[in-house]
Formats: C-alpha cells, structure tokens, sequence
C-alpha cells in the first residue's frame, strides 16, 4: 500500500508528511497533470485530487471556483480517472486520495468506482458528505479493502465519535484545524496539539491536519504536533492567479511550506 509505504518512510526519517490538493482538470487536464507532478518533484509526499463537483458544499469560494473550471472544461468522473492513469505513466510511488462528494460516486457507481479508482492507481478516497455508518450498510463501499477510506475529524466532534472514527481509520485521519468551509482565510487553531492528542489515543494511524495552512509559518506550527499537514485553497488559488503556468507558480508557492516542515 502506497500510503502505509509512505509514512513508515517518513517515520523512520523522523519527517512530516506534506499533502498538497488540487481539483482534477484545474484549469485543464495537461496543466493539471503538469502541476501534479512538479508538486511531487518540490517535495509533496501524498496528492489530494479533489473530485470536480458542481455542488461542493463543504468547499469554500476558491475550491468551488476551482471545481467549475475544471467541469467547463470538461472533467468528469471519468476523466479524473484518467488523470491518475496518466499520472501513473511516470511516477508509481506518490500516493493518491480522491476528495469527493457521495454524489458522483452514487452516479458512477459504489462499487465500480472502487474497482476502477484502484486500477487507475488511487490508493484512497475521502467522502465528504459520507458518515461511516452509512459505509457499513453498503457492501459495495465496504468490500474493496484496496482503497483506504479516509476520515475528517473536526474540532467540534464529540468525544465519542473521535473515538469511532479513530477506530475505524484507514491510511490517515483528515484532523480539520477548525470548522467551517475550506479555505486559507482563517489561520490553524490553537487547539490543535491537544485535538490530535485525542485522536491519538485512540489510533495508530498516522493524523494529518488542514484547513487555513497558507503559508510557512502555519506549516511548521502545525507539524509539531501532527504526522502531516494538508494544503488545499492556498495552492489552488496559485492556479487562479496564474493560469497560463500553474505549475510553476505552484511549486514557487508549495517549497517554502515543504522546507518549514522538514
């Protein structure tokens, strides 16, 4: 497994993991795929590829803004595999984790999703808008061990249900910073060391943390208490303001963060 391969090595060089995000197809399917390979060649250790979604609910306005170039022109679920697929004709080692919606995988279909995420060469998924119960009562989602699923614990959580969730976590655990929609508008929480020191004692899986990371001084905060840090609108926005070479504007934005880490 790609995702356990990659934090056993990142323990055992005592470093922190950094998962960069990217909407799929952003602003277009080559750009997208440029802008993937340059994060991985800057030092991002696992990508997040967020699934184009015409109603993110959970996103905030540069991530929906992100989603809507990347539908108009013209990804879908398809093409986000495709994507990977492509992606994989070059690098077989970076782990990959779908960020999604129930809805485009309920069209496309539990199961075949699954089956085709994991031949493209995904290693996990996170469903947004999916309760773990609801997992359980589905043999199609839970049958295919290949590919981790992934869960968000918030700060608001109750006790209890960190525990379940912690309990029930596969590749690592999403610790939100705060709560509220994505986005670089509001810095990390204070609350953090305390946040992933509940989670931990429930798990040995390792507790990565995002929301509101946006430049390298929040980075290095955050990655003293967690196994990683996840970076989402603050590299998206990259794509906003320099559309015409995301790539490189990217990798400019993304090593500053990764070099605060290590």
């Amino acid at each position: 497994m790609r995702l356990d391969d990659t934090f056993s090595s990142l323990k055992e060089q005592n470093r922190k993991a950094f998962i960069a995000y990217v909407a799929a197809g952003d602003p277009s399917f080559e750009l997208c795929l440029e802008t993937m390979h340059g994060l991985v060649e800057v030092g991002a250790d696992i990508i997040e590829l967020g699934l184009p979604f015409s109603d993110p609910l959970a996103d905030g306005v540069v991530n929906q803004m992100a989603a809507d170039r990347a539908l108009k022109a013209g990804m879908t679920t398809a093409r986000t595999l495709d994507l990977i697929r492509a992606f994989r004709e070059k690098n077989d080692t970076t782990p990959i984790v779908l960020f999604t919606y129930l809805n485009p995988i309920f069209t496309y279909g539990f199961g075949k999703f699954q089956n085709d995420a994991v031949k493209a060469g995904a290693d996990g998924v996170l469903l947004l808008d999916l309760p773990p119960e609801e997992v359980e009562l589905s043999n199609e989602l839970a049958e295919n061990k290949r590919l981790s699923h992934i869960r968000l614990i918030a700060p608001s959580t109750p006790p209890q249900r960190v525990k379940l969730l912690a309990e029930k976590a596969e590749g690592f655990i999403y610790a939100l910073s705060r709560t509220g929609v994505t986005g670089g508008h509001l810095a990390p929480a204070e609350t953090i060391p305390a946040q992933v020191a509940a989670i931990k004692a429930h798990t040995d899986v390792p507790v990565c943390v995002g929301f509101g990371i946006s430049n390298p001084e929040q980075a290095a905060l955050v990655a003293k208490s967690a196994d990683g840090i996840i970076v989402g609108s603050a590299i998206v926005k990259q794509v906003e303001l320099n559309p015409e070479n995301p790539a490189e504007a990217i990798r400019k934005f993304t090593l500053p963060l990764i070099q605060a880490i290590r």
